[in-house]
């Protein structure tokens, strides 16, 4: 594409007449196809050019950059194999041209040449190639007679390199490190422009720069009089005049305190002081990196506390360099009433719901992580300043007070906060009705949070004013004081989870507000301003955690909202959807009213849902023709909670569920509608047994066929297989078609291996090996009640050697679900196939395995070894 070509057809891609804009980025497209490296060179060409539009110029490096950049991991690789397949001398022209431009007249031109080279840079440093990069830039920043615009443009290059190598190394793993010439280069450079003499916007970009520069920069940071220099160099810049430099710098400490936590002994004294100052009287920007940086302390300093005790489990203790110094814990004293102070700054012109980040929400943050760090020593250490000002005439020091209370009540145990938690329910109750709507905001949400972690602590005569107290600001406050409100009887209610009392006596404390809260909670779902601050959503979320929650004696209110919910759902279809919000808001209705379904299907008996089950599944085919994943998954997620509940007579359903059912399973994008979708698949072969035949050829294919579309979602595999056990289950004999593709997938599956350092994988393939032994226990089984086991004398060996490997690698089956399933096989397959596999029975590994699962004295487990032992033992006694 010629030079005047490339100009038109730029300044075409900005034309507002969208054929223009259309045909002008296919003659991009079409050139980048024809001669990638003749189009880099015309684009550099077009940035460098003086003279030229600045628009036109800045068009031509965004799209060069745009060229090397990609969102996603595969076509990121693509776009950088297709430079390096470009000719070095071709290579070496563009980078020289481009490069070149960072020296333009032109700010905007010299600013997108800095991206534009950084990408390059991106691909090549880690190669130790274009070692002129390094040296230009260099030259550029500490050249005297070198203008300072060039200077910044130089800095910003770096920067944007550093920031793009180090999320390539991330993404990455085999792109070599940077090597320690070219970051002791960097930095040379960085700190040069970051000097006290040099002009500030100078000293911002290099300070911005070294901040990106830190996560490959471990060799400088070991170096004792390197690390010296830098920490130096960024304490100096927290002293400019200029707030945007001192900003910059903090935000480099943060990053230190993030990695090289063990390296900042030397210097906390120093920053100590420079924080605390920073904080009690800077300017809000520089003021929030200085309380970011002890955020960032105290959750470097629970990561760690978390490792040793984890570590201290197994007699061991953490290496030198990640062993928790305590500086929040030292800093206590000091820290808490600075942060204390900053809860105090609430700004006035922000609406609640704008959820601007400002110094007293960056203090509260760090007030709660501070509190999950240190644990009880943080009672004494804000109690008084709650206590002192929760009712104060001032409503900023009575949020401020509400606000610190509400902070600490995660991390101290109940016998260092319970007191305060029982002492404060009458005193917030009463703020609940504050003039301010701030504090009744935060006073909602710390009552949310007592809820939730301290309900024990809730006076038992205050349990009535506080549910009453909470329901009253449902429908009358605003939307964000009524989504608190519903916050807190979620939690209120999420405590009787595991009330057992309730199941021999009938009722518990939620039974006399049930049908009242239920009532207005439905309510507020239809408040016109329910979109507002998440309040539907929230009121949504309460009424399941109630109905989930419920007594039995409460059971007569459920089935009397169920039709009501039911109803709802039919009539949400024909709710108005002029814009895409409307759309949004209906199919969200639609997606919380199925759940709310399930969770009434799951509390009542098949003879009281039955007379409502016609209408709740034609209500759920019609969600299903919706083009909305949310919706998908809640329609089949509660579809399976009615076929566990009508078993057998939920195969009426099948014939038109079925279509929906093969979509959800090919659906790989929304992998979580997939999910479910398998999910609902084994439901149902549990509920209908061998009536499940007729709609085995299709589900079988699409199951098959997840399997093996490598884009699908790997946590979807695992129930995929297990799914093939729950369908031989059904159909017994019946399996025979799929037994050998099925039993293939399960070979191949078995064959995943993960390292010893990859802690993700190995759940993974935890979960892959519970999925696999359950899909061999389901084919067994049925096989063995459709009288067919001879199928499975063929594949015996290959099923063996899979426990034999078991018996020899196993990595964090801590909960001992792989052993556990693993025993039930070597029962089953021993009771269903008996002499003829006495052989492979009598091997040291079974008898490894049935000792292992009989050592973890777990009553279940031991109970299968019991039953697998005799099984063996009945074999080998043949």
């Amino acid at each position: 594409m010629s030079a005047p070509d490339l100009t038109t057809t730029l300044q075409a891609c900005q034309n507002p007449d969208p054929t223009v804009r259309t045909a002008a980025e296919a003659a991009l497209a079409s050139a980048e196809q024809t001669n990638l490296a003749e189009f880099f060179v015309a684009l550099a060409n077009e940035l460098a050019t003086e003279g030229k539009d600045k628009h036109v110029r800045q068009l031509a490096g965004l799209h060069f950059k745009n060229l090397l950049v990609a969102k996603d991991d595969t076509l990121q690789t693509e776009k950088h194999n297709k430079w390096k397949a470009i000719p070095p001398e071709q290579r070496a022209v563009i980078k020289s041209t481009v490069i070149g431009a960072i020296r333009s007249s032109v700010p905007v031109a010299r600013h997108t040449a800095a991206q534009a080279c950084a990408e390059i840079a991106t691909i090549e440093l880690p190669y130790k190639e274009w070692p002129e990069f390094l040296n230009t830039l260099m030259e550029n920043v500490t050249g005297a007679s070198v203008e300072d615009g060039i200077k910044i443009s130089s800095l910003e290059c770096l920067g944007f390199t550093c920031e793009r190598i180090a999320f390539t190394l991330a993404l990455a793993g085999d792109t070599p490190e940077i090597s320690p010439e070219i970051t002791d280069l960097m930095l040379t450079t960085i700190i040069d422009g970051i000097r006290a003499d040099r002009p500030d916007p100078i000293r911002y970009a290099a300070a911005k720069a070294l901040g990106n520069s830190l996560s490959f920069t471990r060799k400088n940071m070991e170096a004792e009089n390197e690390r010296d220099m830098i920490m130096k160099t960024i304490c100096d810049a927290t002293q400019s005049l200029d707030a945007s430099v001192r900003t910059a710098a903090y935000e480099c400490l943060v990053q230190i305190a993030f990695q090289y936590y063990d390296k900042l002994t030397n210097y906390m004294q120093t920053l100590f002081q420079l924080t605390f100052n920073t904080i009690r009287s800077d300017e809000e920007s520089v003021a929030l990196q200085s309380i970011e940086f002890w955020s960032t302390l105290a959750e470097e300093e629970m990561e760690l506390m978390d490792m040793a005790a984890e570590l201290a489990e197994t007699g061991q203790v953490p290496p030198p360099e990640s062993v928790c110094v305590g500086y929040v814990k030292a800093a206590l004293e000091h820290l808490c009433p600075l942060l204390m102070e900053t809860l105090t700054k609430q700004d006035e012109d922000v609406e609640i719901d704008d959820d601007q980040w400002n110094l007293s929400m960056s203090g509260a943050t760090c007030l709660t992580l501070v509190a999950n760090t240190v644990e009880d020593a943080i009672v004494p250490a804000v109690m008084p300043f709650v206590q002192q000002h929760i009712q104060s005439e001032n409503w900023r020091y009575r949020e401020a007070a509400t606000m610190a209370f509400s902070s600490i009540l995660e991390g101290p145990s109940d016998e260092a906060i319970g007191q305060f938690v029982n002492q404060s329910i009458p005193v917030l109750l009463t703020a609940l009705s504050d003039q301010n709507d701030l504090v009744k905001d935060t006073t909602a949400w710390t009552i949310g949070r007592i809820c939730d972690l301290h309900v024990r602590s809730i006076p038992e005569d205050t349990f009535p004013t506080l549910v009453n107290g909470l329901a009253g600001k449902l429908l009358s406050e605003t939307p964000r004081v009524s989504s608190q409100a519903c916050f807190g009887i979620h939690n209120l209610a999420a405590a009787f989870q595991n009330d057992n009392a309730a199941a021999t006596s009938g009722t518990n404390a939620l039974s006399p507000y049930m049908a009242h809260l239920l009532q207005t909670l439905l309510q507020v779902v239809d408040r016109e301003d329910a979109s507002e601050s998440n309040l539907r959503i929230a009121a949504f979320e309460a009424i399941s955690v109630l109905i989930q929650n419920a007594a039995p004696d409460v059971k007569s209110v459920l089935l009397q909202l169920l039709p009501a919910i039911i109803d709802r759902l039919a009539q949400s279809f024909s709710m108005p959807s002029l814009t895409n919000e409307d759309k949004e808001q209906k199919e969200g209705v639609q997606g919380l009213l199925c759940g709310l379904i399930q969770v009434i299907a799951i509390k009542v008996t098949k003879e009281e849902l039955l007379p409502y089950c016609d209408s709740i599944m034609t209500n759920f085919l019609q969600v299903l023709q919706s083009k909305n994943a949310t919706c998908h998954e809640e329609a089949l997620s509660a579809s399976s909670a009615i076929a566990n509940l009508l078993e057998g007579d939920f195969v009426k359903y099948m014939p038109a569920l079925q279509p929906f059912l093969m979509t959800g399973l090919r659906n790989f994008e929304a992998y979580q509608v997939c999910t479910v979708a398998v999910g609902l698949v084994g439901d149902i072969s549990r509920a209908i047994e061998g009536a499940m035949k007729p709609y085995c050829d299709e589900l079988m294919s699409a199951l098959i066929e997840a399997l093996q579309n490598s884009s699908l979602h790997r946590s979807v595999k695992p129930p995929v297989l297990s799914c093939f056990g729950d369908i031989a289950l059904a159909v017994g004999a019946g399996f025979e078609p799929y037994l050998q593709v099925s039993l293939m997938m399960l070979l191949q599956a078995a064959q995943t291996r993960a390292p010893d350092d990859d802690d993700d994988l190995i759940d993974y393939v935890n979960m892959l090996r519970e999925g696999i032994l359950e899909a061999y226990t389901g084919i067994i089984q049925g096989l063995k009640d459709g009288n067919r086991t001879d199928l499975l004398l063929p594949y015996v060996d290959a099923i063996m050697g899979f426990l034999e490997m078991l018996a020899s690698d196993r990595k964090n089956d801590y909960d001992n679900e792989v052993l556990s399933k693993a025993v039930g096989l070597i029962g089953d397959i021993g009771s269903s196939l008996g002499g003829q596999i006495k052989v492979q029975i009598g091997q040291p590994y079974v008898m490894e395995l049935l000792k292992e699962g009989h050592a973890t004295g777990d009553a279940t487990i031991v109970d299968t070894c019991n039953w697998a032992s005799s099984v063996v033992q009945q074999i080998l006694a043949c």
